[in-house]
């Protein structure tokens, strides 16, 4: 039976070697690109198209044709491959957009035999070039996914977002179009895609997929509700952060990326990648062993200094293998998912394969509700459709025909919810195994403070190389809410964080006492704080605090107790004048010492660490010029390791007008309390936030502290 998908739903694929059809109503390109596990390319050989056809294990059509068939052998395609992309492309000489043709076709089948998977390309318009499907490893096993992700600038600007150089994809472009062969005279006309793409529900439900209207394709293009913010995994290789407009809860920045999403309608979204499981990464290029100043080169420090605030990379030299990864667990029986294993995904160390395994399970959460709600939709829409058939009718209206007809098309509603939650149970049974083996495994930049990391004495000395991700708290789907999801942020942070302590954002928020919520907000950017020190190496962060009129100095006694501040916390209109004033003067520096590839000249008294500035209660003690230089330090401080955590209610400075909307928009907003704020990047859900507190009565942070501040004491690295 053949499980008709829709706009990124996946189905599993239970064999190796599958055929690629695809029914198009013009002659089309299909050309098939073999990504890693980011879905990133290598270069233009890992494309195939009529001048280049065969890559390991496929051999495209060299024909330009309405019908294209070829084979794929999954076990042929070699280890670094994880992602399989379909790509058609429009010729030169015909149609000029998908949009001026009917939809086509592709589907997934058994060699000669019956198709697994079909997927209707709707919704297109302007696109020339368009992403269909993709084949994906997934802990071991292939699934197929309906992509639909199309593109108006055509085949260069496709392989420049999967990550070719701009010459490079414009140059692989042109020689496709100049290769395609014309189209023979005799091909045989285009077949029409199935009538059950649309309407064959059942089907659909029992294999797992959704029929519905498109979902938003997981890309920037696609805005969801401008009410939540974004979150979206970054890459450890990932690149600098951009900005888009109306987004939802997020991460992606997922995590630059979990994953969150702000109640602001434009908050900036870090860049990310799907990443996905299992591979056999590349030795990594060179780079620097940790940010801040390094003397790389000879032991002897004879090279000259560095500075780099740049997100960690994998190892300091392509000569050092990567850490050995988990034994891949068997699966129970056949047909059955293998059983997780804790570090799967792709990465050079476990701390890497975690932080993407993370993703990947936000990911598949995301998408399994996706098409469950989908399914949801369009079984109580054929309903509405079917009862007002019937009701249409004055003779059924008068007649027992009629109640005859509603009960027939409940019955049919019904049948298709629980077809589609079944599948759903199944996908979230498999997510909560993963979560139960993954979770204990976390180290502590990702645990959970009541996890036996903190407390058993593994997170006893602080580490010696900066981690990659922090997290900040859970997320979770009303569909099952104890199944909670990581949200991770990368490091160093290229956004700021706002924790909004005032009563306005939320339901839970406006129910609790304004006291007792602005605690709870300091406590949070507390323990924060705390993990950010704990988790780096001694010396290199520091903690500044703004707590102009003293009202956060409960929340600010751990911290001010252990000696672990750069200097006490700073009160009033001059203790936030000089805060600011020097931390301004440490990004003019370090900025100019980079510029000028001169960091050995920067003065003696200038911290090349990395800072985290607390600002409580803005715009309490903060001028015109105070307000100036914080929204200097929230753009230009990331670059250059000052980082900006703030604790404000935004009402409170409304004075201000829209000269403060920047600055909300480049923070990532969170909340004390739960709150349904942030959004994933590929289907747009919005998710319920939680912070991650330590327990009650517990005394996790005052050891943390401990350690930090005996770190201190000890010399410096």
């Amino acid at each position: 039976m053949t499980a008709e998908l829709v706009r990124g739903q996946n189905h599993p694929l239970s064999r190796s070697r599958v055929e690629i059809r695809v029914s198009a109503h013009t002659p089309v390109l299909a050309l098939v690109s073999a990504g890693d596990d980011a879905g990133r390319l290598p270069g233009p050989e890992a494309v195939a198209h009529p001048g280049a056809r065969a890559l390991a294990g496929l051999e495209v059509p060299g024909e330009l044709s309405g019908r294209h068939r070829f084979t794929v052998d999954l076990d042929s395609v070699g280890p670094a491959v994880h992602r399989v992309g379909l790509v058609l492309v429009l010729p030169p000489g015909g149609p000029v957009r998908f949009g001026a043709v009917p939809s086509p076709y592709v589907a997934v089948a058994e060699p000669e035999g019956a198709e697994i998977a079909g997927y209707t390309l709707t919704g297109l318009d302007s696109e020339t070039a368009v992403v269909a499907l993709e084949l994906y490893r997934r802990q071991g096993a292939w699934k197929v996914r309906a992509v639909g992700q199309g593109y108006a600038a055509g085949l260069g600007a496709l392989l420049a977002d999967a990550g070719l150089p701009g010459p490079a994809a414009v140059a692989l472009a042109a020689q496709v179009m100049a290769t395609a062969p014309p189209e023979p005279v005799t091909s045989a006309p285009a077949a029409p895609a199935p009538a059950t793409a649309v309407t064959s529900a059942p089907a659909t439900a029992a294999e797992g997929a959704t029929p519905t209207a498109p979902a938003p394709a997981a890309h920037a293009e696609a805005a969801p509700a401008a009410s939540a913010e974004v979150v979206m995994p970054m890459a450890p290789e990932a690149a600098a952060p951009t900005s888009v407009e109306a987004v939802v809860p997020g991460a992606a920045s997922a995590a630059e990326g979990a994953v969150p999403a702000s109640a602001e309608a434009t908050p900036t979204v870090p860049q990310g990648v799907r990443v996905s499981r299992e591979v056999s990464p590349a030795p990594p290029a060179a780079q620097p062993p940790d940010p801040y100043v390094e003397a790389p080169g000879s032991a002897s420090g004879d090279a000259p200094p560095t500075i780099s605030y740049a997100h960690p990379r994998r190892r300091p030299t392509s000569a050092e293998p990567p850490e050995p990864g988990p034994q891949r667990a068997q699966a129970p029986g056949p047909g059955e998912p293998p059983r997780p294993v804790a570090g799967d995904a792709a990465g050079w160390s476990m701390e890497e394969r975690l932080y993407n395994q993370v993703w990947g399970m936000f990911e598949d959460l995301a998408r399994t509700v996706s098409a469950y709600r989908g399914a949801v939709e369009f079984a109580d829409a054929r309903m509405d459709r079917e009862l007002g058939e019937a009701l249409s009718d004055p003779r059924q209206r008068l007649g027992g025909s009629g109640d005859a007809a509603r009960d027939a098309a409940r019955e049919r509603r019904d049948e298709l919810v629980d077809r589609a939650r079944a599948v759903l149970d199944r996908d979230l049974a498999q997510l909560v195994a993963e979560t139960e083996v993954v979770e204990p495994a976390l180290p502590a930049p990702y645990a959970r403070w009541d996890s036996p990391v903190w407390h058993d004495g593994r997170a006893a000395a602080l580490p010696e190389e900066s981690p990659l991700a922090l997290r900040l708290g859970d997320l979770h789907l009303p569909e099952r809410p104890d199944l909670r999801i990581p949200m991770l942020m990368r490091l160093p942070l290229e956004r700021g964080i706002w924790i909004d302590n005032g009563r306005t954002g939320s339901e839970a928020a406006m129910a609790m006492d304004t006291d007792r919520l602005r605690l709870a907000a300091m406590d949070m950017a507390v323990a924060h704080a705390v993990r950010l020190l704990a988790v780096h190496p001694g010396g290199r962060y520091a903690v500044h605090v703004i707590d102009a009129a003293g009202a956060g100095a409960a929340s600010l006694a751990p911290l001010v107790r252990s000696g672990v501040l750069a200097e006490p916390p700073a009160a009033g209109p001059g203790g936030v004048t000089r805060t600011l004033a020097a931390l301004t003067r440490r990004v003019d520096l370090v900025q100019m010492a980079l510029r000028a590839g001169a960091p050995e000249d920067l003065p003696p008294d200038v911290d090349t660490a990395g800072q985290l500035l607390i600002v409580h209660d803005f715009p309490h003690g903060f001028d015109d010029r105070a307000v100036t230089q914080l929204r200097y330090l929230a753009d230009e401080g990331p670059a250059v390791g000052v980082h900006l955590l703030m604790v404000a209610d935004r009402d409170e400075a409304s004075a201000y007008g829209p000269l403060l909307d920047p600055l909300w928009r480049s923070l990532m907003r969170l909340s004390p309390v739960p709150d349904s704020h942030l959004a994933d990047p590929w289907v747009g859900h919005h998710w319920t936030f939680e912070p991650d507190l330590p327990p009650r009565g517990s005394q996790v942070l005052d050891r943390a502290l401990d350690r930090i501040a005996a770190a201190r004491r000890g010399p410096r690295p």
